[in-house]
């Protein structure tokens, strides 16, 4: 009979999938044994490897402790070496402690023998000198039976000899050495004054303050006075200056003590006459601007003396001091150019005696700033020159030399020392200050009057311009001890009674003279 297709299909369609099942059992059975093989053979490997390793690490190990072996049959070996190294150097270390022993043992023994040698001499020398000790006794009492003295009593008497002789020897010695250091220091000092005034160029004539305003007529004193007097009225508030206006043609007098306000009427009335236009606001105008020049031409001249006298530091207000002395003058010197010549030589002096120089300017530079102020407050320039420089920080030796350059104090410093040579100098070279003649006629009269008012004085004689004077003594009163008491004493009046620049030598002459004629 006829079999369906689907059915043919569907038997071709199992009998491929048992035949599928079939192949793919198979194949997992083969992959097993497969599998199972490569185990096996992975067991034996395994085996194997680990049977290598123990045998390697066998062949190691006994390696090592034949290595090990080898370094402590080596290290033992060297051990001994050191160690008989070590017992022959102990052993040549003894020898050497025994022979030192055996050394110090002979010089001992020789010490010895030296010591008991000694104390033998330390016995006869101790027996001599008893011996010597009672010869001595027996001659001092020889001596004392023979002199009639004790031997205190001849030690007492040797020794004031000794001692007077002594005490001349030594006043001799110390008047040599006095002599000597002081003719060395006078030859010094004058050589270093003679090379400071030599390398110290000033000018001959000093500078006068000018009081006088020159006027081109006599008709512009009318104007000057104004209406009623209140343009010379104006004039004399504004500026705290006297006018004077007189007979004296072509010219009005300035008059004040005050140098600055002198010098600000003296711009403010040549700027008003060369105006022309003269009235009291115009007045005021113009003294305001000589105000303002002249307090700018004070600060310019106080930058310019310090820059010339090479010092630095210096306060700005001592600046402006220092300026004002432009229009201080003593005795016609001009202030501030004397401060400068002080401060010149102050420097060379102390260049040459191995001083500091820049202080030593710095103190001449500054020595006479109270004079700036000694119209406004009270007291000598020298009082207000501490109070000014303490005020603005200046040190001890600066301060020290304002006070000490007049003598006011005993100079404790070279520096002060330094500059008041150095003041003296300047003011006293030629030319740098003049004097009114009756003035300087009735000073020398008056020095003379001192020195001849003390008894035993015969003649005097005031000389170097009065810087010097003679004295001619009486021998038969004033003998060569009392003369120098008699010069202390003439110095102490002459300090006491007079005013005077600088210093006054004081020089005694004592004579005797025999006179007799051949006939």
């Amino acid at each position: 009979m006829d079999v369906p297709v689907w059915v043919c299909i569907l038997i071709a369609v199992l009998v491929a999938a048992a035949a599928g099942v079939l192949a793919f059992l198979a194949g997992v059975a083969h992959r097993k044994k497969e599998a199972e093989a490569a185990i096996g053979s992975a067991e034996q490997e395994a085996k194997r490897i680990v049977s290598d390793a123990i045998k390697t690490s066998e062949a190691k190990k006994k390696e090592t402790i034949l290595e090990g072996k080898d370094e402590i049959h080596r290290l033992r070996n060297e051990s001994e070496r050191e160690l008989n190294e070590r017992r022959k150097e102990i052993q040549r270390q003894e020898r050497r402690i025994q022979q030192k022993e055996e050394t110090l043992d002979r010089k001992l023994e020789s010490l010895e023998s030296k010591e008991d040698a000694v104390a033998r001499k330390n016995k006869k020398a101790e027996e001599r000198l008893q011996e010597a000790e009672a010869v001595k006794k027996s001659q001092f009492e020889m001596l004392e039976r023979i002199s009639g003295f004790t031997m205190e009593q001849a030690k007492e008497y040797l020794l004031k000899n000794l001692e007077n002789e002594l005490i001349h020897e030594k006043a001799v010695k110390v008047m040599e050495i006095e002599q000597q250091t002081r003719d060395e220091a006078e030859k010094s000092a004058r050589e270093i004054i003679a090379l400071a005034i030599q390398r110290c160029a000033a000018d001959h004539v000093a500078e006068a303050a000018i009081s006088v305003v020159p006027l081109p007529n006599d008709e512009m004193k009318g104007r000057i006075i104004g209406r009623e007097g209140r343009n010379i009225r104006a004039i004399e508030t504004l500026t705290g200056v006297d006018l004077i206006i007189d007979d004296t043609p072509e010219a009005i007098t300035l008059s004040c003590f005050e140098p600055v306000r002198r010098e600000v009427a003296r711009i403010a009335l040549e700027r008003l006459i060369s105006d022309g236009r003269i009235h009291p606001a115009r007045i005021e105008e113009m003294v305001e601007k000589a105000r303002r020049e002249v307090e700018q031409t004070i600060k310019q001249e106080g930058e310019r003396a310090v820059i010339e006298a090479g010092v630095n530091g210096i306060h700005p207000e001592l600046v402006k001091l220092l300026g004002r002395l432009r229009y201080r003058t003593s005795y016609g010197q001009n202030v501030l150019n004397h401060s400068l010549e002080v401060a010149y030589l102050s420097g060379l002096m102390a260049s040459e005696l191995g001083l500091d120089p820049t202080l030593a300017r710095r103190a001449g530079l500054l020595h006479d700033i109270g004079k700036a102020l000694d119209h406004e407050i009270e007291g000598s320039h020298v009082d207000i020159g501490i109070d000014v420089a303490r005020k603005y920080k200046e040190g001890e030796a600066v301060i020290h030399a304002i006070h000490a350059h007049h003598g006011d104090v005993e100079p404790k410093t070279v520096i002060a020392c330094i500059v008041q040579a150095a003041d003296a100098i300047s003011a006293a070279r030629p030319g740098a200050r003049r004097e009114n003649l009756e003035n300087y006629i009735k000073r020398l009269e008056k020095l003379e009057e001192v020195a001849s008012s003390f008894e035993g004085v015969d003649r005097c004689y005031a000389i170097q311009a009065g810087r010097e004077v003679r004295v001619i003594v009486k021998p038969e009163v004033i003998s060569d001890d009392k003369m120098v008491l008699l010069a202390r004493d003439i110095c102490k009046k002459i300090e006491s009674d007079l005013e005077y620049p600088g210093q006054i030598k004081v020089n005694l002459i004592r004579e005797s003279r025999a006179i007799e004629y051949a006939k």
